[in-house]
C-alpha cells in the first residue's frame, strides 16, 4: 500500500498493532472481561452507577463494525462510504472498527461475560470509510463525518490520522458547529512524529496513550496539541465474526475517551460540546510536570470525577491557578510523586478566559491535597 508520508492526503488507522491477537468466543468469550484491565483502572463499576451513555449516539468512521454478539444491540444502521452509501456500515473485514466500537459501547453478555464498553447503553453509528489495511481517502472520512452530522450523532470518534484536505477540514468544522464533540487519535510512533490531523485541529479532543502503569505509552506521540490520555496498551475488545482482539495504540485510547464523552453527554444532555470537552480535561488527573505537558496533555481521564465534579463553566476558570479537577478516583499512580489526587487546570482547547479569585484559592488548596479523598456512594 506504500509508505504513508507525513503530508500525504491519506487516512491511516492508528491503534491496533496488527495482526492483532484474535480469539474465538469459545476460547476467550468467558474470560475477555478479566483481560480488559482498563475497566478497573477507570473504576468502571462506580462509573456505571452514575451513567451508562443512554440516549447518546457515537459515530465511528472506520473499517465498518460487525454485529458482534457483545455489541449488536447497540449497533445502528450506518453507511458504507466506499461503496457510495449502498451499505449500512455493519461489515468489517479488518477488525479495527469493530474493536473501536466495542471499547465505546459493547454491552457484553449476562453474568459479566463478554466485552464491556465504557458507555454500554450508547448507540454506535457505524461508518465504513476505510478499506481493510487502514489506508483510506480523507475525503471518504469527510463523507463519514458529514453522514454523522446528518444522522444526529452526539460524538464522533476518529481513530485515524489523515491529510487535512479542504473537504475534511470543512466537515470537522461543520460537526463542531452542529455541537458534536469530535475526538481523534493523536498518532502512533514511530510512523508519526507529532500530533496529526484531525487531532491537531482546533476544538478537536486530541488523545494520547498510557500503559498499565499509568505512565506515558511509548507508542503514543507527544506534542503541544495533546489534550488528554487514556489506556492504550494491550487493550482487549470485540472483533469481526464474534471474535475478540487485543490492540495497542492511540486508537484504543481515543475510543475510550469517546465512551467517556458519551457518559457525560448522557448525564448532562443540555451541556454544549465545548463544555463536555472542558469537563473531560478539567477533571483529568495531572501527570508529569505540573500543568499541561506534551506527553499527558491535561492528564489521565477520570470518569467518576468527570461525571460528578463541580466544574465551573468555561469563563470561570483561572488562568494563573486553573480550574480544579474536583474529586479524583485515582489513587497514587506511578509518576505522581505520591499525589494521586493532584488537580490541575486547563484552558480547554486553546480558550483562555479570566476567572474569579475565589475559585483560584480553592484550586490551589486542592492541588496541595488539603481536601479529603472522595467517597463514592454505591
Amino acid at each position: 500500500m506504500g509508505q504513508l508520508l507525513a503530508g500525504a492526503l491519506r487516512v491511516a488507522l492508528v491503534g491496533l498493532t496488527l495482526p492483532a491477537s484474535i480469539a474465538t468466543p469459545s476460547q476467550d468469550g468467558d474470560l475477555i472481561r478479566g483481560d480488559q484491565w482498563h475497566l478497573p483502572f477507570l473504576h468502571i463499576d462506580a462509573v456505571h452507577l452514575i451513567s451508562q451513555g443512554e440516549g447518546v449516539i457515537v459515530a465511528v468512521p472506520d473499517t465498518g463494525v460487525d454485529a458482534h454478539p457483545d455489541l449488536r444491540v447497540n449497533l445502528l444502521d450506518g453507511t458504507d462510504v466506499i461503496s457510495g452509501g449502498s451499505g449500512d456500515g455493519r461489515r468489517d473485514r479488518d477488525s479495527h472498527g469493530t474493536s473501536m466500537a466495542g471499547l465505546i459501547a459493547a454491552h457484553g453478555k449476562e453474568n459479566k461475560q463478554g466485552a464491556l464498553g465504557i458507555a454500554p447503553e450508547a448507540k454506535i453509528l457505524p461508518i465504513l470509510d476505510t478499506p481493510p489495511g487502514g489506508i483510506g481517502d480523507p475525503d471518504a472520512l469527510a463523507s463519514g463525518v458529514e453522514f454523522a452530522i446528518a444522522k444526529g450523532a452526539d460524538v464522533i470518534s476518529i481513530s485515524a490520522v489523515a491529510g487535512a484536505s479542504v473537504r475534511l477540514q470543512q466537515a470537522i468544522k461543520a460537526a463542531q458547529d452542529a455541537d458534536i464533540l469530535v475526538i481523534a487519535a493523536a498518532g502512533n510512533r514511530p510512523s508519526d512524529t507529532g500530533v496529526r490531523y484531525p487531532a491537531s485541529e482546533e476544538g478537536v479532543i486530541a488523545v494520547g496513550g498510557i500503559g498499565r502503569d499509568g505512565l506515558h505509552a511509548a507508542v503514543s506521540v507527544t506534542g503541544s496539541k495533546i489534550d488528554v490520555v487514556a489506556p492504550a496498551v494491550d487493550i482487549y475488545s470485540t472483533s469481526y465474526d464474534g471474535k475478540y482482539s487485543k490492540g495497542t495504540g492511540t486508537s484504543s485510547a481515543t475510543a475510550i475517551v469517546a465512551g467517556a464523552a458519551a457518559l457525560i453527554r448522557s448525564k448532562y444532555p443540555y451541556l454544549p460540546a465545548r463544555e463536555v470537552a472542558h469537563r473531560l480535561t478539567a477533571t483529568a488527573v495531572d501527570k508529569g510536570p505540573p500543568g499541561r505537558d506534551d506527553e499527558y496533555g491535561y492528564g489521565v481521564i477520570d470518569l467518576v470525577a468527570a461525571l460528578t465534579a463541580d466544574v465551573p463553566p468555561l469563563g470561570f476558570e483561572s488562568v494563573s491557578a486553573p480550574a480544579d479537577a474536583g474529586p479524583t478516583t485515582f489513587g497514587a499512580q506511578p509518576g505522581d510523586d505520591g499525589d494521586g489526587a493532584t488537580a490541575r487546570g486547563l484552558v480547554t482547547l486553546g480558550v483562555i478566559l479570566a476567572a474569579g479569585v475565589g475559585w483560584a484559592v480553592v484550586a490551589r488548596r486542592r492541588r496541595r491535597g488539603d481536601d479529603p479523598p472522595p467517597r463514592i456512594s454505591r
